[in-house]
């Protein structure tokens, strides 16, 4: 059944190539279907004439998807970009629900008529068909990174599927290491003040998010007063813009916004609590946990925790990142942007 899912996938997929490229970097979009009536957005990004079996994917986070995340078209923007320079051809991908992937019919309706959407078992049935992709085209099993939710996802896919990729990087990610989060667990507005430890009723499908919204916390995290000390402010609005373009209907909101699934919210709110949704005793491969010092989304318990957990990983590596914020791979590179990539790239340089 893996097989025939597979060759249906790559049978799907499509592979016209309708990026200019940047400098010495070649990027080309594809799309790939998880599933019947669910296709998924996917980049490559690699060196021109590069024929690398060194694949990673990286996996966005709870509100903006990848190519806004992780590929921005300003020096310092692009994370793919530059682990390409390393040799690495770099996969993006959305989730459905996300940027250019196909959105759920619930996020057409009214926001409070249906319960949270894209639960991280849709997430991972997603990141599992581009994995086998990526295998697939490159003939090599891909590393995994993940952002916040996205390091979740990827942790969580480690825990499955430890024979379908080379190893697992998680970044910023919450685990289920303490019962207490200021701003996603108990007492705060996920919760339902009737029934303590259940998500609140009140709690969208789905979410709007502004430009605003996308620097509220950022802002917080950054002790200075002028946050181009920390964020160069061509990053952040390229940042912005690839946000809001990431949605055909972030216009007709005003002010202008764009949509995510509100699933992932749900499933933080039960590990902020407490509850672990995945073990990662079941991780097999190599593992490296990053926190950053300012981080407003992972605890230090959730890497400590997890750390202790990874029993059968060959391999574990824990950093943290002294002043860096939870968007530490769009900021300076003196902010911790420099020593994230350093130290991504010798852990993967140093897997057989």
């Amino acid at each position: 059944m893996k097989l025939c899912l597979c060759i249906y996938l790559c049978l799907m997929v499509s592979s016209t190539a309708v990026l200019a490229q940047q400098g010495k970097v070649a990027r080309h979009d594809f799309t790939v279907v998880s599933e019947p009536g669910i296709s998924l957005f996917v980049r490559e990004v690699k060196s021109q004439g590069q024929k690398s079996n060194r694949p990673i994917l990286l996996l966005h986070g709870a509100r903006v998807p990848g190519v806004a995340s992780f590929d921005l078209p300003v020096p310092g923007g692009s994370l793919a970009a530059d682990l390409t320079q390393q040799g690495f051809t770099v996969y993006i991908m959305d989730v459905r629900g996300y940027g250019g992937s196909t959105r759920p019919k619930e996020m057409e309706e009214p926001a409070e008529k249906n319960p949270p959407l894209v639960r991280s078992d849709l997430a991972l049935r997603d990141v599992d068909a581009v994995v086998e992709w990526i295998h697939k085209r490159t003939g090599a099993k891909p590393a995994l990174f993940g952002w916040a939710t996205g390091g979740f996802w990827a942790g969580y896919y480690a825990s499955l599927h430890s024979d379908s990729i080379r190893a697992v990087i998680m970044l910023n990610a919450l685990y289920g290491g303490s019962d207490k989060h200021r701003m996603l667990g108990h007492g705060t507005d996920l919760e339902d003040p009737n029934h303590p430890g259940h998500i609140n009723p009140s709690v969208t499908p789905y979410r709007w998010n502004t430009a605003e919204s996308l620097f509220g916390v950022w802002d917080k995290s950054i002790p200075e007063s002028d946050k181009s000390i920390a964020r160069d402010p061509k990053v952040a609005h390229a940042y912005e813009e690839a946000a809001l373009s990431s949605d055909p209907a972030s216009t007709s909101h005003q002010p202008p916004a764009f949509r995510s699934p509100n699933g992932c919210l749900e499933d933080s709110f039960y590990v902020a609590t407490g509850r672990k949704l995945w073990d990662a005793s079941f991780i097999r491969v190599p593992a490296m946990i990053i926190a950053s010092e300012r981080d407003f989304w992972s605890r230090p318990e959730d890497r400590t925790t997890l750390a202790d957990e990874l029993v059968h990983a060959p391999k574990v590596k824990v950093l943290v990142i002294p002043g860096a914020t939870h968007f530490v791979h769009l900021e300076r590179p003196e902010r911790g942007r420099e020593l994230l990539i350093r130290e991504m790239i010798a852990f993967l340089n140093s897997m057989p």
